[in-house]
Formats: structure tokens, sequence, C-alpha cells
């Protein structure tokens, strides 16, 4: 019920306002509040409207249509509309939609009587004591004059004229029976008939239609070609760099039409044609060429011959796209992970399935020829004193145990952490890597490649085996004992996998015996393929490493589990002084891999949660399963399930206090890219068999460095002995074709370790880099041939594709890397005035020293002497040296690195230096020598001086 105010209002009967009591004309068409239609059609209904009696649409429509009609100029009306009669004009609407008040309700009825149904139709309107000023076209009531221009009216005569106006009728008229209305400007649907404005957006529904005002929506910005600014719609020139609107909405040639121009026979080629077809010219060349005067990184328009971009202010090279990727290197692009799985996949099927249709074509069971079910395949000597297996079984014939009795055999059902039982081998590393990858089905799933049981016994397993993908077939004889059961790991439910899996890297690395002993992020790559990264727990031993930050490492342990990476941890292995009493009444083993399954930040509590391979012996410290430390909210939370056995929390200070390191394998979703290339680590620095790898990025991407080496788990571990690998980053300049590569400022490098991989991560802008593998600690080999020489594999991870290039580099590309690298990450120490002294032992696993002579015309004497190191071996075979650096030139005087990667090592260095007018030694060394011992060809791609630049 309305409030006395709104029963007090009163209802305009011209124009459909309300208006306030207190007024006596109305607000909108100055129509006295008495003013009443002398021809109103009394057959027409009337509603209740805020206390007072208001006219249905028909009314309100006739009004606004006569008000619409004055609003118009004779100018606007259809010509071929106008009646001979005198008395009467027709006036065509062009297109007036009347969108307000569509209540038909009452109006149907009036105009069946008058108006045929058609689209458009004609309302006679009545006009006793109105009339239309001439002069400015507005309609006047009960006056003589004009109210507006003081015009007389023209003719008494005519003041019954009847004016028939046009008004646009929707299709469904008949049919319509809504009492909303939509408007045109925001769309809502829900406003009610008789409101005169929008109640989402307050746009004024009968100024709109009186008016014949349609609303417009605002016009968009325009980006500029050159400089991609956007601007404002009624500009024609870019605010910023002056280009002209209608060419930045032209599309380019090459872009957005269906074909492309050949820049050298000027033919048109369609889009999909990677070569032209008449010249054959590549794609590639017309696509990445540019003018000399746009700037390569952000695509700028520059005056000719500038020297450096008006935008963005970086050099401009116009040769470097051209001579990098119009060369005649061979290119490799990165591909999709999971493409590549796919291909490698059904390549494989197809070879088993040749396999089970020979045995079922000779009624056999397969047989692995290559891993027989033999004692070769169990140790590296066939000669073994406890020996527990004594039969090899297939599935049906091995004892399980009696829950297990009434399921039958199956590859894997769903997998679950609890299901993993390690066996007598001492391969905890791999099975703390399967413990956390059956978190995720869908990566056990991409491992087994045969996914479904076979009867004729032979199944195929995709690994990553020192960087390479490898897609191993086994057959499933296990190992077992005299009673028929299992000697090494398996897994509850009868499922398959575990062996499996462990077969098949057994068969990868020889033997069973080569899988004891080694590190979770080990098994994580060879499960995964994915980059992976070792967080140390424990202070480094070397003091010029960095101190630990726990509060960085824990918020990276946070991130990682977020990210949903896989996660492993060694307990109380690398250099740690281990106590095993210690150890073992905590619940810890030490020497022993752990699979961390979760990392929790809750209640100011930093806990992690593990699990032992084992599936057994757990943790009894603080936040173990019977300890105080927890309250019934967070046991709800964290174990709502209740304990289990083997998975225990344990609280990140004494994660820190018994673990040794978390690794970390960044597993990503299967939009990621990969490209894995093979080369060689020569024990110097020829040319002949070293590689770089020259990589375009056009577009800013995060990428994943891995560098692997050969492994050595198919020797036995006395025998086996590891590279100090290390991968450098650099930016590539001033290429030109006669010089392919020039090493530019270091982007990214991995730390210098004695592993089997090493890794690291960038994010990279568009630009062009050089990737350059080092290893030293081979070079005192002496190695000829170069078929026994190291081979390395490169892996690229990127969240966009890149485009990879193996190049051979020039001479000096390693003197070049390691200056640079020393340079930006090494300390700098100011000798006598003119030179500086580099030093490089951080994160590198031994000393590089680089000497730079800034002179004009004297030369520097340099004695190096690093004899009181142990463990450690030279590049130039001795451990003391004496060198002359020529005036403006730097030179690497000696890079030591560790020998074994599991001893210790240490380094001590003495430098001693002198001013020279001449290149000999004097008395430093014999007449006319300027290094000693003499840099032989061999070394000198490392060690001869080179040019400051």
């Amino acid at each position: 019920m309305g409030s006395i105010a709104s029963v007090l209002q009163w209802h305009c009967s011209s124009c459909s306002l309300i208006n306030p009591t207190d007024r006596l004309t109305c607000i909108r068409c100055n129509v006295h509040r008495s003013y009443e239609c002398k021809k109103k059609f009394d057959q027409l209904k009337t509603r209740t409207i805020h206390g007072c009696p208001t006219p249905y649409v028909t009314d309100i429509l006739c009004a606004e249509a006569e008000i619409a009609a004055g609003a118009l100029r004779l100018d606007d009306a259809d010509p071929t509309n106008i009646d001979h009669r005198p008395s009467v004009v027709k006036l065509q609407f062009k297109s007036v939609i009347l969108q307000r008040r569509k209540s038909w309700n009452g109006f149907e009825d009036h105009l069946q009587a008058s108006i045929r149904p058609s689209k458009s139709s004609t309302l006679l309107v009545t006009e006793n004591d109105s009339w239309l000023c001439n002069t400015c076209r507005i309609r006047n009531r009960s006056t003589q004059q004009c109210q507006n221009c003081d015009s007389f009216r023209r003719s008494k005569g005519r003041q019954n004229e009847i004016v028939p106006i046009t008004i646009n009728m929707p299709n469904d008229f008949e049919k319509k029976s809504t009492s909303n209305w939509t408007c045109e400007k925001c769309s809502f649907t829900l406003n009610p008939f008789w409101s005169d404005s929008c109640e989402s957006c307050g746009w004024n529904a009968i100024t709109m239609m009186r008016d014949c005002v349609r609303y417009t929506p605002p016009k968009k910005k325009w980006a500029c070609k050159r400089c991609t600014l956007l601007n404002d719609p009624n500009t024609t020139v870019c605010n910023a760099c002056g280009g002209s609107k209608a060419k930045s909405l032209c599309p380019d040639d090459g872009t957005l039409r269906e074909f492309w121009t050949c820049d050298k026979c000027t033919l048109k080629n369609r889009i999909s044609a990677l070569v032209c077809k008449v010249c054959k010219t590549d794609k590639r060349a017309n696509k990445k060429r540019r003018s000399d005067s746009q700037c390569p990184t952000c695509t700028f328009d520059n005056e000719p011959n500038a020297k450096r971009c008006a935008m963005c202010h970086k050099h401009l090279e116009p040769e470097y796209y051209s001579s990098i990727l119009i060369s005649n290197h061979p290119k490799k692009q990165s591909e999709l992970m999971e493409n590549l799985r796919r291909i490698e996949e059904q390549e494989a099927r197809e070879k088993w399935n040749e396999i089970v249709l020979f045995c079922i074509q000779n009624s056999q069971e397969f047989v692995d020829d290559s891993f027989p079910p033999a004692a070769k395949s169990l140790y590296y000597t066939e000669k073994h004193e406890s020996c527990r297996v004594t039969q090899w079984l297939r599935p049906e014939s091995i004892i399980c145990s009696e829950l297990d009795k009434e399921s039958c055999w199956t590859v894997f059902r769903k997998p679950k952490p609890s299901d993993i039982i390690q066996g007598v081998l001492g391969n905890c590393w791999l099975l703390s890597a399967l413990t956390v990858l059956a978190e995720r089905e869908d990566l056990v799933r991409h491992v087994m490649v045969t996914k479904d049981y076979c009867q004729q016994g032979a199944y195929q397993v995709r690994l990553c085996k020192d960087g390479k993908w490898t897609t191993v077939l086994v057959d499933d004889l296990l190992p077992c004992d005299h009673r028929g059961n299992l000697v090494y790991s398996q897994a509850k439910r009868k499922q398959l996998w575990v062996p499996l899996i462990e077969k098949a890297i057994a068969k990868l690395h020889g033997c069973y015996e080569a899988l004891v002993s080694g590190r979770a992020i080990e098994g994580l790559a060879t499960l995964t393929g994915a980059p992976c990264e070792s967080v140390p727990l424990q202070p480094s031993s070397v003091p010029t490493e960095d101190e630990l930050d726990r509060d960085l490492i824990w918020a990276q342990l946070l991130s990682s589990r977020l990210a949903g990476f896989l996660m492993g941890a060694s307990c109380g292995g690398g250099n740690m002084k281990v106590d095993e009493d210690a150890y073992q009444n905590k619940g810890l083993r030490p020497r022993h891999a752990y699979s961390v399954l979760d990392v929790r930040d809750i209640d100011s509590h930093r806990l992690l949660k593990l699990r032992n391979p084992w599936g057994h012996f757990s943790w009894n410290g603080d936040w173990s399963d019977d300890s105080d430390m927890w309250s019934e909210k967070l046991k709800i939370m964290l174990m709502p399930d209740g304990c289990c056995e083997g998975v225990f929390w344990i609280s990140y200070d004494d994660v820190l206090k018994y673990f040794d390191c978390i690794d970390i394998c960044k597993v990503r979703n299967n939009m990621w890219n990969e490209v894995r290339l093979k080369g060689y680590l020569p024990p110097l620095s020829s040319t002949d068999h070293l590689s770089c790898v020259v990589l375009t990025v056009s577009e800013p991407t995060e990428a994943e460095f891995t560098l692997f080496q050969e492994g050595q788990r198919k020797s036995e571990k006395c025998n086996r002995s590891q590279l100090d690998l290390c991968v450098a980053v650099m930016r590539s300049r001033e290429v030109t074709s006669e010089k392919p590569i020039c090493i530019g400022r270091l982007v990214e490098h991995s730390k210098r370790q004695v592993r089997g991989f090493v890794s690291s991560h960038k994010m990279l802008e568009p630009d062009v880099y050089v990737v350059v593998c080092l290893a030293f600690n081979h070079w005192h080999t002496d190695l000829v041939d170069p078929s026994v020489y190291p081979e390395f594999v490169l892996a690229i991870h990127s969240s966009k594709r890149l485009l990879v290039e193996q190049v051979s580099p020039p001479s000096f590309v390693l003197a070049d890397t390691i200056i640079n690298l020393t340079l930006a990450k090494g300390k700098r120490h100011e000798g006598r005035e003119g030179m500086t002294a580099y030093y490089l032992t951080k994160g590198w696993a031994g000393l590089v020293v680089v000497v730079e002579n800034r002179h004009a015309n004297r030369w520097i004497h340099v004695k190096c002497d690093c004899q009181e190191s142990y463990n450690v071996m030279s590049t130039r075979g001795l451990l003391k040296t004496i060198d002359s650096v020529p005036p403006l030139h730097r030179q690497v005087i000696i890079v030591l690195t560790q020998l074994e990667g599991s001893g210790g090592f240490s380094i001590a260095h003495k430098l001693t230096h002198r001013l020279a007018n001449q290149a000999g030694l004097h008395d430093w060394g014999p007449p006319g020598c300027s290094h000693l011992p003499q840099i032989q060809k061999s070394i000198e791609g490392l060690h001869s001086p080179r040019l400051i630049t």
C-alpha cells in the first residue's frame, strides 16, 4: 500500500509522467494539471498506479507518438505516404520502435476496430486544442501563440486536424502479453511497464522515444601498428609514435591474410606452404627478415640508420635474425611432451603387437633373451654367495598373501602409495620415487605402455635413462624364493606395475644388483623425464657457499607442493655425521630415501608428511602418531583416516636436523614442450667434437635446462667415475654469416657438480641464446680416440615452443664462456692499477682464476700457485702456472675441478703479479717463453689470452 505522498501525486494525461502534488503543470511537457484530451477513447480501461488512475498503454503510446511526430520535421516525412486530402498528413517514422511498456492489455481490443494486422499500422489522434508551430516545430496546447518562439497560430479553421501517425509494430504484436520492457543501453529485461527509467542503469526510456534517440555504444580504442599503444577512437594518429590510424587497421600481408609474399620472387603463396612454389625460398626467411630500422625486440619502426630503438632503447642489429635464422645449420623445434609420448607409444605398440602375434601363432609365452631368467640378470658376477632367488615364476604361479588369493592378477587397479612393498634389494631410492608417483595415477599409466594384463607375458615400460627416452620390453618372469614368494619389490592386491618397472630399470642398468643405493632424484628423473632439482638441507662443507635460508627453503617446498611437483627426501646422507643409534631411536633409517607426500603450514606449525618405502618403521618423535602435540582439530584435518603404517608427520625443524636434502621433480601439464640433444664432452678445447646449442626464443618463456651424462650403474661402484657438469646460457651477439656464434653476457648457469645431471631454470626474453655444456675433470685422462669421448644429453623444457640449432662453435668458445661466467659470478680483486683478478669458487666445485690487463702497452706477469690443494685436477696439467697477459687482454689462468664427487676437496691458491714492458717471463721462466707450462693446441681454446671487447 502506497504512502500519503504517493496518493497525492497526479498523473499527466499527456506524457504519463507522475508529478508532485504541489505542481500545476507537468515537469516534462508543461501541460496543465486540469487538461484532458477531449477526444479520448472512452472504451479504454484504466488502472491505479501510486494511488491515481492511469490510462492503459494505448493512451500512453498515442500521446508519446503524438509528441514524437511533433518533434519530426517535414523533411523526415516520406513523400510517398502523403495523402491528397489537405486535412490529413501521414508521417512515416523511419525506425521508431517503442520498446517501453510493452504491456498490450486492452490495446488489442482498441486496435482491432481501427487497425489492420500488419507490421506498420496507423493510429488516428485527434488534436482539438493542440497545434504544431511551423517555425520551431513545437507542439502547443490551448493557446493561439507559440510558447517557444511567440509565433501565432496560422489558421483557426484547422483546429480539429487529424494527424495519422505510423508506428512500426513488432511481428508478434498480437501475441505479446508481457508487462516488462527491455533497456537498449544495458539490455535489462525486467523493467516494469509503468517505470520511466531502467532500474539497472537509469536510462530514461521516455526521452529516448520522444526525441527518437537510440543508444550508441562507445567506440573502441584502436591499437597502433607501430608501437601497439591504445589510442582514443577520435584521434587519427598515435599519441606516442605518430603512426597512422588507417595503416593500423589494415591487416599485415604475412599474418592476417591467407597468403605470404616471397621476398625473392614476390610470388604470393598459400599460408600453409613452407617454401615458395617458384624459387623454393624458405618461408621462415620471409617471416623473420626485418627492415634495418625495425627493432627486433619491440618491432618499433625507427628512423633510418638509427643505432638504438627509440621505444625500448636496445641496440639495432640488422644482421641479427637474418644470419642466425637463415643459416644452413639444421634446426629442430621443441614439441609438446604429450605428442612425443603418444608417438613413441604408438611405435612401441606396433612392435609389441608383432611379438604377441608371434607368441599366439606358436602357442608359447614370451621370454626376453636379452635379460634372461638367469644369475647374470641378478648380479654383476654370476657367482654370488647369498642368493635368495631360486626360481623365476610367472604371476599365476607366484604365492601371494591370504588377502589377495581371491583376486586375479592385473597390471594396476588404482595405484596407492601403501601398495608398494620393498624387497631385499637396497633400492629404496627407486621405491621412494614409485611411492610418490603412485599419488598420480596418470603418471603411473604413462610409465606403463602395456596397461592390460597380457597372457603371453610381454610388457613395455617407458623410461628416461640418462636423459634419453627409451621403451623397455620385458617378460613377466619374476625372481622368487623356494616358497614361490617374490624376493624383490612387489605391490599389494596382485598388481604387476611395481615389479615390472623394477625389472625394466634393472634391464637398463644390466642387473638387479646395479639398483643398490641411490638418490630419490634419480628415480624421479628416470620415471618422469621431467627436470629435477635437489634442495640441500645441510650447510655445505665448502666455506664459500651461501648459508642456508630456512624460510626460503620452506617457501620453496610449499610452492612445489602447490604446483603438484613430486618430492622425495634423503635421510642422513651426504656429508652428514650420522649416529645410527640416535636415528633408529627416533624411528628413522640413515642413508635411506623417503617419499614426501604432503607439506602443510597450519596454525603456525610447519609439518611434512613422509612415507617409508618399507611400509613400516615410522618416526616416533614429535608429531608422530602417538605424540601429545596433536589436537583434535589437527588430527581431523591431517589424519582423517587414522594412522597408516610407514606414513608419518614430522616437523620441519626435525627434517632439517635428520635429513640431508629434498629432491623436487617438476612434473608439469602436457602443454609444456621439450627437446633433447646429444653431444660429446671432449677432454680438450678442440672444436672438432665440441658442440653448442643456438636457442631462438620468439616470445617470453619459462625454460628448464638439464644436462645429463652417461650413467655408471652398469659397472661396479668401485669402478665408477662421474664428470663435473655445468650448463651455461649466454646471450649471442654480433652474429654474422662468417661468425655464426659470438658469446655475450651470462644469462644463467647451473651449479658445477660431480653428479649424473645438473639443471638450471630461467625466464627467457625474446632473443637468441647460446647454451654451452662444460666438464673438466676428465681432461687429465688424455683420451685420443673420439669414439670413447663421454656423451651428454641436453634436455630443454619450456612453456613455449623454441627453435634450437646444434652447431660447431668457433675457436675460444670455452674461453669466452668461462670468462663471462667468472666476470658475472666471481669475486673481483683489484691488484695494481690496470689489473683485475677474478676468482670463481661459489657453486663451482673447484676454482677458476681470470686475470684482466687493461694497460694499453704493458704486459702483466701472473704466477698462480695451487700446490697445497688436494682431490682436484688442473686443466693446465700442473697446479702451479706462470703466464704473461698481453695488453688489453683477459686470460683464464687455471681451472681446478673436483676429481670425485663422493670425497671432499680443498682449494688453496696464491697469486703473484708484476708489470712488464715485454711478453717474455724474464727471470720467471725460460727465455722467449710467455706461458709456463706451455699452452698446447689442445687447450688453447680455453687458456689463450682473449681481447677485451
